[in-house]
């Protein structure tokens, strides 16, 4: 099934792009899918620990099952005064 991931901030600029088009098993956790972004995306590895994620705009757990078409979106921490 295919999803599409999100990048927005330093997320964005480690990933070198704002989105990713990823096909993934049917079977797929929001965790599986944090490793294959990983696998394709070195610079952005590390990081990925830090981010939050969202499942179609909803903050989602790691353990969330994957949907076809679902829109994932990476989030890195903010901070501000």
């Amino acid at each position: 099934m295919n999803v599409d991931v999100l990048f927005f901030a330093a997320a964005r600029d480690l990933a070198g792009d704002a989105a990713l088009r990823l096909q993934i098993p049917e079977t797929a956790t929001l965790a599986d899918l944090i490793e294959v972004v990983a696998a394709r995306l070195p610079r952005l590895g590390a990081a990925l620990p830090s981010m939050r994620f969202a499942v179609n705009e909803e903050f989602a757990a790691l353990d969330r099952r994957l949907q076809a078409d679902d829109q994932i979106a990476c989030l890195p921490p903010v901070s501000g005064g």
